[in-house]
């Protein structure tokens, strides 16, 4: 069994859904020493988040935005948690929605994504800042 694992630290994003996909294939190349096994990502904040979706067409992502701020509006009457904005408990709940962490299967030292499938980093804060990234390969 191989197993790597290293943290690192994005630059800032802008609010909205970015592919990381090369950024986080380019950080760790140890990937490549695994034949077959899996590549996980978690991130360590939890005002953004992480998926797997479509690509190929970056109007994918804006579409995200879009959705994500209908479904959950900030400057809601009921939220209880708005010292810090009235975009931090909004971004909190899509975090959850979300989730924190994404696995992909590695393949002949290669992540197996699909054809047109990318990792995004989601940024669901105005002014989110860097964010750190624990990545982790393990397998054969």
């Amino acid at each position: 069994m191989i197993f790597h694992q290293k943290e690192i630290q994005l630059s800032p994003f802008k609010r909205g859904f970015h592919s990381i996909t090369k950024e986080l294939i380019d950080a760790f190349p140890e990937i490549s020493t695994i034949e077959k096994g899996f590549f996980k990502v978690f991130i360590k904040h939890t005002s953004a988040s992480l998926t797997i979706n479509e690509d190929a067409d970056p109007s994918v992502r804006v579409d995200f935005e879009s959705h994500f701020n209908f479904l959950v509006p900030e400057n809601q009457s009921y939220f209880v948690h708005t010292y810090e904005g009235s975009d931090d408990m909004p971004a909190h709940l899509k975090s959850s929605i979300l989730g924190s962490t994404v696995e992909v299967p590695i393949t002949n030292g290669k992540i197996n994504l699909g054809t047109w499938q990318g990792i995004y980093l989601c940024e669901h804060r105005n002014i989110g800042g860097s964010r750190k990234l624990v990545l982790s390969a393990f397998g054969v």
